[in-house]
Order: structure tokens, then C-alpha cells, then sequence
């Protein structure tokens, strides 16, 4: 005497899941449909040929997998949408501030005193920044000397080298230095104003006054 199963479930209960997941379209199965498959499959599977242990054991663990990765999502989500919010309160938070970033150039109101730093990766005899207007002449230089390595800071009156108070409006700075045995260009970290931030992508971009765009992972240090 032979005797079959009498639903006529057949294949593990992850199959059925895949099959009825495909079917169904959009309309995509949970953990609860692929427990019930489950139970189906132990309910109606051929008494002569029960399912084995290990077999069972492995579709328990793929059930705990759907479900988990149900949870996951939904844990995924509610991060996404936290790190948005802080992104956005971020955001209205630095515009209108001012941010030290690494560029050559600035908008400089020579009404009073520019700030600004640059970075010198070893001892130098001779340190000094050249000043040029928009049109790429040569304006005034800010001797600083002798200087240590490290973030060395400097200050620009807004004069030409004639003593005249120049007009605002952007420069550029070029630091040099003088070690092992010649000239070399630095990296100047300059202020500017953020005008706005955009949202979106991987992080925030500034949109700086008169200089465009940087990531927020290129601001050096944050200020009033």
C-alpha cells in the first residue's frame, strides 16, 4: 500500500514562498503567508518520508531571516528619515555663518582686518602670503617669516603694498615657503559666508559666497 500526500503540498516551504511571491506581483508575501506554507507542508508530508531534521531546522532559519530582514527595513527606514531631519536642521542652522574651508580664494570686505590661516608641513625661514585682485594682479604680500610647521595664521590689512585701502570685493592668496632647499606652495584655509545648503546625496553642500559649492566634510571649523 502506497500512501501520498493528501494536500498535495509539495517542495520545501520556501519554494512555495517563491512561487507565490512571483505570482502574486506586487502584492509580495510576508512572514506570516510563508508560516503558514510552512505548517501546510509539515501538515500534509507523506508519513513514510516525514521530513527530515535538518531540512526542518533549515527552513525555521529561513523564516527567522524573512523576518528579520522585515524588521531591518523597517529599521532602516526610520534612520533614513531621522538623519534627514537632522540633515535639515542642520542645514538652517549654518546659513549665514561663516566657515573656514581650504581655498585660494575669498570675498574680503577691506573695510577691516581678513583673517585667514595656511599650512605649513614643516619649519620654513621664510613664510609669506602674495595677494591678487579678480584680475590676477599682484596687489600686496604678508611677510610672516620665520615659522613653525603647523596651521600658521596671518593677517591682511586690505592694502596694496602702496598703503592704499583697496576695494572689497574677491582675492586670491598664495602662501609660499622656503624649505629643503626651495619654494613651495601651501594650502591657505580661508573664511566665507554660507549663503545656502543644499540637501541630498550622501551629505550637506554649502553653497559659500562667491566660491560655489563645497561638501560639508571640507569645512575645517565653523564661526559665528
Amino acid at each position: 500500500m502506497s500512501i501520498t500526500s493528501t494536500g498535495g503540498v509539495t517542495g520545501s516551504a520556501l519554494d512555495q514562498y517563491q512561487i507565490q511571491s512571483e505570482s502574486a506581483g506586487k502584492d509580495e508575501l510576508g512572514k506570516n503567508e510563508f508560516l503558514n506554507l510552512l505548517v501546510a507542508q509539515l501538515n500534509n508530508q507523506n508519513p513514510l518520508e516525514p521530513q527530515g531534521n535538518g531540512e526542518f531546522i533549515a527552513q525555521l532559519a529561513q523564516f527567522s531571516q524573512v523576518e528579520g530582514i522585515e524588521k531591518l527595513n523597517g529599521s532602516m527606514e526610520s534612520l533614513v528619515s531621522g538623519y534627514q531631519s537632522s540633515q535639515a536642521l542642520q542645514a538652517s542652522s549654518l546659513v549665514g555663518r561663516k566657515v573656514i574651508v581650504p581655498t585660494d580664494k575669498a570675498v574680503v570686505d577691506t573695510s577691516e582686518s581678513f583673517k585667514a590661516s595656511l599650512v605649513l608641513p614643516t619649519t620654513s625661514s621664510n613664510v609669506y602670503v602674495n595677494v591678487y585682485d579678480q584680475a590676477g594682479v599682484a596687489v600686496s604680500r604678508v611677510n610672516l617669516g620665520e615659522q613653525a610647521a603647523g596651521n600658521v595664521s596671518f593677517i591682511w590689512d586690505g592694502k596694496d603694498a602702496s598703503g592704499n585701502l583697496l576695494p572689497p570685493g574677491t582675492y586670491k592668496f598664495e602662501a609660499q615657503a622656503t624649505y629643503e632647499g626651495e619654494t613651495k606652495g601651501l594650502y591657505t584655509l580661508l573664511p566665507a559666508n554660507v549663503d545656502s545648503v543644499t540637501l541630498g546625496g550622501s551629505e550637506l553642500t554649502l553653497n559659500l559666497a562667491g566660491l560655489g559649492s563645497v561638501p560639508l566634510s571640507q569645512v575645517q571649523m565653523i564661526g559665528q
